[in-house]
């Protein structure tokens, strides 16, 4: 049995699970999530608390599954309650970003601009459009209620351009630490 599935989701004031035999819709102050439940996954709503369990041991898969339904039913009973959030910079001088037409436009240094179609439920805030030289990036921030679209659509922007090792420009998440690289060093 999962150790992570067997510990129980408090279900905060202002939020309403409701359990179908096929899925699980959350309701919050911020929105609504929908689940399809794992087959032999079962999962009780009683005293202001979710509780995931499992219906057979002795099923490797089952037991994986059973943690992994735990995990995406609190991220959804936080999302809708509380929401997330990613912090994201972009390092390179003359690199920037704006929002235009529900469209996330970036100018990375390619010879063209990229364009991506900000998905239905995310919302940009850009708070530093484009760079001041090396020490001052283009700072945005993805917020949602659904994190894995969320994580999706961040790991995708990043995947552009990604943080190069030698002077570190690319797109990053604010928290990403990256190791900039010693370069060739020439012989007199």
């Amino acid at each position: 049995m999962s150790r992570v599935g067997k510990k129980k989701i408090d279900i905060p004031a202002g939020v309403t699970v409701k359990v179908t035999d096929k899925n699980i819709e959350v309701k919050g102050p911020k929105g609504q999530l929908q689940l399809d439940l794992y087959p032999g996954i079962d999962i009780k709503v009683a005293d202001n608390a979710v509780e995931v369990s499992n219906t057979d041991d002795s099923l490797r898969n089952l037991n994986a599954m059973h943690g992994t339904m735990r995990a995406h039913i609190s991220n959804m009973i936080t999302g809708v309650s509380q929401g997330f959030v990613k912090e994201m910079q972009i390092y390179g001088t003359g690199y920037n970003i704006k929002a235009q037409g529900g469209k996330l436009v970036l100018g990375i240094g390619f010879c063209h601009p990229v364009e991506m179609v900000i998905p239905k439920g995310i919302t940009v805030d850009i708070k530093v459009p484009a760079t001041r030289g090396n020490e001052v990036p283009a700072a945005f921030s993805l917020a949602g209620i659904d994190k894995q679209l969320l994580g999706q659509f961040a790991a995708v922007i990043r995947g552009v351009r990604p943080p190069e090792p030698y002077i570190g420009k690319g797109i990053r998440y604010a928290d990403e630490i990256v190791r900039i690289k010693v370069g060739k060093a020439f012989g007199a």
